[in-house]
């Protein structure tokens, strides 16, 4: 089923599965994609549950608003969209930047949240420099001159060399991108550090790692569940900064058990 919330502000474009009135699971997915990189994973999660897939701004089916986009404009996003829906005490699940607002969400919103999922993602991804160079690069010659070398960092080797079709359909939704949303969070990503407030979350939390992440590596990933009190980290192996998509049914497993651990199915 498809949703459009209603209201002022910027309407995020929803799709929602599972039981309306179970638990909340709600996921945001990485810069360059859209919500169907969750579909192999949601599909094997219980369906007792109410699954709610958002497109962020300027990605897949949602608005492309100009650009800057200051990472609280991202977290209102999602805030908004789970008030619109009706949402409360949902589980957050965050990859790569939208893991970044899923620790925004929760230090804001803590009446939304009651659980975070944060996969391959950190209080704070690589360095005003290394952005500023990657958004020159785009800004100049557009989202093709850096889809190859994402590609290679998102995803394994095997997966590179064995199942062609997963790499290539994240590389149509990288190239689908608009270029303003891509930029915009590009941008947002550069001027963020979460670190003091992440240190402050208080909640139940798992922090899930690819081996072979180029993007964020494991011993990254691994520092910010340190940041959180009792906090789990699972390492998924053979996976690059996309599990869901290269090894759905581990991701929906180890999902599935931290839902059940904190009672939240």
């Amino acid at each position: 089923m498809i949703i459009i919330p209603d209201g002022d502000g910027l309407n995020l474009h929803v799709v929602e599965s599972g039981t309306r009135d179970g638990p909340a699971v709600v996921f945001a997915h990485a810069l360059g994609s859209d919500l169907t990189m969750w579909d192999a994973a949601v599909a094997r999660l219980p369906q007792s549950l109410r699954l709610i897939r958002m497109d962020m701004r300027g990605h897949g089916k949602s608005p492309c608003p100009d650009g800057p986009y200051p990472m609280g404009d991202l977290v209102r996003d999602a805030a908004r969209c789970l008030d619109r829906l009706g949402v409360k005490d949902c589980v957050f699940v965050g990859l790569s930047i939208g893991g970044i607002i899923a620790q925004g969400l929760a230090a804001e919103r803590l009446d939304l949240v009651r659980g975070l999922a944060m996969s391959n993602t950190a209080t704070k991804i690589g360095t005003p420099a290394i952005w500023a160079d990657r958004i020159k690069a785009v800004r100049e010659n557009g989202i093709d001159s850096v889809v190859d070398v994402t590609l290679k960092r998102w995803f394994s080797r095997a997966t590179q060399r064995d199942r062609p079709q997963i790499v290539d359909a994240a590389r149509a939704r990288l190239r689908a991108t608009p270029l303003a949303g891509y930029l915009g969070c590009m941008e947002a990503i550069a001027d963020t550090d979460l670190y003091e407030s992440t240190a402050r979350l208080r909640l139940p939390t798992l922090v899930i790692a690819g081996s072979e992440d180029g993007s964020t590596p494991a011993d990254l990933v691994r520092e910010t569940a340190g940041l959180i009190p009792g906090a789990r980290f699972e390492l998924i192996r053979g996976t690059g900064h996309m599990p869901p998509v290269e090894k759905p049914d581990e991701f929906a497993n180890v999902l599935g058990d931290f839902l059940t651990t904190i009672g939240h199915l």
